[in-house]
């Protein structure tokens, strides 16, 4: 494996992803589900690493995120954090996981920090779950946000299209920002608002807003298998694409292939 990509090879923390803020300075965040791409995202120079419920999605071929469990999480977090030794690692808490009461939302919570060693957890919504956050955060649990689009209502938003372009929704969206900064949120990240919205959020905050089809903002987030042309068709306006993995990963397999049946494949110089 390379050496780090950034001269700065300390472990990112909370602390310093608020001074990045107040210093200028943007914040790039990734997602990732196991071991090996977590190490790579963490020595390409990533501040954080979140360790999405898009797992649902991505790993395990889900429409939604909804039927990913509090286990099937912590599996992927542990793996997660065994690879990423620099950056801040977050991890999504599934849904129903905190949803129902706050003694619940602190039960799981506790577990999934137990048992993963990740550095904070990443809830959906606003005023209506900040009890359970200030729980959270008096217990020494560092919380990011979740506001805007938040998959886990998908059911309730009825598909995946820009949030809070209507007044009365994106100034509950602002309140809500306040409300979760107040509650102790280190961070806040918006998911496909308009990018004017994204602008009065992060003023009205002194916490992080990191962005996801946001427009600017304190930082981005993206999903990793996203931005390296892995999940061929989907191309929201909101992605760039750094690479076609896709390609590149057929092309070897069939390499692959070819030298299996004739017979190139193993040769002289790759036996015992």
């Amino acid at each position: 494996m390379p050496g780090y990509l950034v001269e700065d090879q300390k472990k990112v923390t909370t602390r310093k992803i608020r001074a990045m803020k107040a210093e200028g300075k943007q914040i790039a965040m990734l997602t990732s589900y196991d071991f090996t791409t977590a190490r790579i995202v963490d020595q390409a120079g990533v501040d954080m690493i979140l360790v999405g419920d898009s797992a649902s999605n991505v790993m395990a071929g889900n429409e939604t995120t909804i039927p990913i469990t509090l286990d099937e999480m912590i599996y992927h977090a542990r793996s997660v954090v065994r690879g990423a030794k620099r950056a801040l690692v977050v991890c999504d808490m599934p849904f129903g996981s905190y949803q129902i009461t706050t003694e619940d939302a602190l039960r799981n919570a506790v577990r999934i920090m137990k048992e993963t060693g990740v550095d904070a957890l990443k809830l959906e919504g606003g005023a209506e779950i900040s009890d359970s956050i200030r729980k959270m955060v008096t217990a020494g649990i560092p919380v990011c946000g979740h506001l805007g689009l938040t998959p886990q209502s998908i059911h309730k938003f009825g598909g995946y299209g820009v949030r809070a372009k209507e007044e009365a929704e994106a100034t509950k969206l602002i309140l809500d920002a306040k409300v979760l900064a107040e509650a102790g949120c280190f961070a806040i990240v918006v998911e496909k608002i308009p990018a004017d919205l994204t602008q009065k959020v992060a003023e009205a905050v002194s916490v992080p807003i990191i962005g996801i089809g946001a427009g600017s903002a304190d930082g981005q987030v993206l999903v990793v298998d996203d931005m390296l042309g892995k999940n061929e068709g989907f191309r929201p306006k909101f992605l760039r694409v750094y690479a076609n993995i896709a390609q590149v990963m057929t092309d070897a397999i069939g390499q692959y292939v070819t030298d299996v049946k004739s017979g190139d494949f193993p040769n002289e110089q790759e036996r015992y």
